[in-house]
């Protein structure tokens, strides 16, 4: 680890999560040059390691989220595994988990107890529903937080039921706030000296993103609907099938880029409409809108439909598949297409292009050192460097403790 550079090097972070939420908070920080130390069960691990697995035992997956930190085997439910937990804690500076409320306090690892070990340690906490409240012993996943948090509402067309994005987006953007939540922390603790206690709910963390879904119900009684493609209360904004089958993303809503718009696809006289000379107007025109941008894009390829709007300088892009973005030239540029060696089982051993750092600095800026471990691949390493020995590490390891 001696040779880390990042703007969070010099940060020690022990992460207690599985899954998604706290690993992703905890590769946003490893990404950026703090000390992640991923502690896993000794048999099995993260049960990331088997989602989407399609060849080997460990996924891509799991070897994304969890790039740049150290594997630890280490039995939490066992008095010898916590002791070394905290053991750990004493020298670092936060501790992500998203267990559900109370594990840790049942493990006697609560925060109480690591504080006192370490007073200035931050804990990060991620659950479904937070520390406190009514439903916080209730067990929560990103999907439900999606439900709960009024997002699964509007996710979809009217006529069908709710759906889902095809990601972990609850998790993912929790993780965001507990990354934020963790560096607010430091902060405060270089004037005061003390730590914190970060409560991060996964369904607050959807709510966020609702924008004025309550306050428009709380002041007009408007309850938002599900509208498929399109962006309700913004015109023209929507997805538009072009002669080759293909779909565009076209967002003409903005008053001088709709007049260009309405020039790109040969109807200007919409571009001088007075009904069409404000987004309130378009609102209430949208239907005639979106039907006059379909018919244009369904005379033109996909291709050439894009070509022409770029030319008048109309936000607008296609619907990538990952065989697209693979190949695409800015993505390259960006630096988003890391290529890696990855271990797929014995004997296979393949470069696999994987997703890039974000965000960019352009001094010291993050990098990938290795990608998401072997399970257990740094134990004897970190037990080393608390000054456990390699005969009580083969003590501990018989006993099931690491």
């Amino acid at each position: 680890m001696g040779d880390t550079t990042g703007p969070l090097a010099g940060i020690r972070v022990l992460e207690l999560g599985n899954f998604i939420a706290a690993p992703s908070a905890g590769r946003l920080m490893a990404d950026f040059g703090a000390e992640v130390i991923k502690v896993e069960r000794p048999r099995g691990g993260d049960e990331l390691r088997r989602w989407r697995l399609h060849e080997g035992d460990t996924s891509l997956l799991f070897r994304t989220m969890n790039r740049n930190k150290r594997s630890l085997t280490l039995d939490l439910r066992h008095p010898r595994g916590r002791a070394l937990a905290l053991d750990l804690v004493e020298d670092c500076d936060i501790v992500l988990e998203n267990f559900r409320p109370g594990t840790l306090e049942r493990w006697s690892l609560g925060a109480d107890r690591l504080r006192a070990a370490n007073p200035g340690l931050i804990l990060v906490r991620i659950s479904g529903y937070g520390q406190t409240g009514p439903y916080r012993d209730r067990p929560g996943f990103g999907g439900v937080a999606e439900a709960v948090g009024g997002l699964r509402h509007l996710t979809g067309f009217p006529d069908r039921p709710p759906t889902r994005v095809g990601i972990s987006l609850a998790d993912s953007v929790a993780g965001l706030y507990a990354v934020i939540g963790a560096l607010a922390a430091l902060h405060r603790r270089r004037a005061t000296g003390r730590g914190d206690e970060v409560d991060i709910a996964l369904y607050e963390a959807v709510y966020s993103l609702m924008e004025s879904l309550t306050p428009d119900y709380d002041a007009f009684r408007v309850e938002r609907e599900r509208t498929g493609s399109s962006l309700p209360g913004v015109a023209p904004s929507n997805t538009y099938r072009c002669a080759d089958g293909r779909y565009v993303v076209i967002a003409g809503n903005g008053d001088s880029i709709f007049r260009r718009l309405t020039a790109v696809i040969d109807r200007p006289e919409l571009g001088e409409d007075p009904r069409l000379a404000d987004n309130a107007g378009r609102v209430r025109h949208v239907d005639e809108l979106d039907a006059a941008i379909a018919a244009w894009t369904a005379g033109l390829p996909h291709e050439e439909v894009l070509r022409r709007l770029d030319e008048g300088q109309i936000p607008s892009g296609p619907i990538y598949t990952a065989a697209e973005i693979s190949k695409d030239p800015h993505y390259a540029a960006r630096g988003m297409l890391e290529r890696h060696p990855v271990t797929i089982a014995p004997g296979d051993r393949r470069e696999v292009a994987f997703p890039g750092i974000v965000p960019r600095f352009r001094e010291d800026p993050g990098r990938t050192r290795w990608l998401g471990p072997d399970l257990g691949e740094h134990t004897d390493a970190v037990l080393a460097e608390l000054g456990v020995d390699a005969d009580r590490i083969e003590e501990l390891r018989q006993l099931g403790v690491v």
